[in-house]
């Protein structure tokens, strides 16, 4: 089995990298920036210094951290992933970042010898928990099929959707229909609550019909019970909403609604929510009727 290195053991990254211990995987990372859990370590993390030492250990370098900045400091910042790569050896960047960034990073990686795949997922905190994230893959086949059961132990919709940088813009894709969704579904419980009717049985109802998501399921139940920690952060999610509207100009695309969402995650961002789950952009909208959906 290859040895993973896996950098960035957030909310999302450590329960990625506990899958693949669990599965058997030998999974090293770095004490660079802060003290790696240690539930992981008493499953056998092995833990090096530096990012540049990750790559001298490891087949796969895999990176989960929250922007594109950080990506490159990891990939090529001093003492990073690219000093210690050799010829043959994968690196797959699970975070959210630019495609445009992605097609400089996957170059700079082929010219070291190396393989790249952009491989963004979706599915929260949840998902990584419960290896159900979807993951979106960008690269080419050979890199993916090596690649390909390391996915499988994080994840169960797991495609390869084009070249390198596609995997990113399906991401963003993707969070430009949950934004958009979990806005409707606030939309819809603080009308419903607002005019008398019991919020939770509405939503209980509309989970029978067409309506229903896997948005107005989770995060219809978080707005009605005020459950805000988050599985996501909407300055996570403001982030990949800038990536949406930075490439919709650059493509001559409008994305209106898209737009709107980003102001109301803006919104939650200046009276104090940035770091609050996304479904908390409900309060946004709460402000606005003068009304809370509980």
């Amino acid at each position: 089995m290859d040895t993973i290195g896996f950098i960035g053991l957030g909310i999302m990254g450590a329960p990625m990298a506990g899958h693949l211990l669990d599965a058997g995987y030998t999974v090293v990372t770095t004490d660079h920036r802060s003290k790696p859990p240690a539930d992981l370590v008493a499953k056998g993390l092995k833990v090096v210094t530096g990012n540049a030492a990750v790559a001298q250990a490891a087949d796969i370098v895999i990176t989960m951290v929250p922007d594109t900045p950080q990506v490159d400091e990891v990939l090529f910042g001093d003492n990073g992933v690219a000093s210690g790569l050799s010829k043959g050896k994968l690196v797959i960047d699970m975070s959210s970042i630019s495609p445009i960034a992605t097609k400089e990073f996957a170059r700079k990686i082929n010219e070291l010898g190396c393989d790249y795949l952009d491989a963004p997922v979706s599915g929260g905190e949840v998902g990584a928990k419960a290896a159900s994230l979807t993951i979106m893959v960008g690269g080419e086949e050979k890199a993916f099929e090596r690649a390909r059961p390391v996915f499988d132990k994080m994840g169960k919709n797991v495609t390869l959707v084009g070249p390198n940088s596609v995997g990113q813009t399906t991401k963003v894709a993707n969070q430009i229909v949950v934004a958009l969704t979990i806005e409707a579904v606030a939309e819809a419980l603080v009308f419903a609550s607002k005019a008398g009717a019991d919020p939770a049985k509405v939503r209980q109802a509309l989970m029978g019909g067409l309506a229903s998501s896997r948005i107005l399921e989770v995060h219809g139940e978080r707005m009605i019970k005020r459950t805000f920690d988050p599985g996501f952060r909407i300055e996570l999610h403001q982030k990949d909403l800038n990536l949406a509207l930075e490439g919709a100009r650059s493509l001559g695309v409008s994305l209106p609604n898209t737009s709107t969402a980003q102001q109301l995650f803006n919104s939650c961002a200046a009276n104090g929510g940035a770091k609050e789950d996304h479904s908390a952009m409900v309060r946004a909208l709460e402000r606005m009727a003068g009304h809370d959906v509980a």
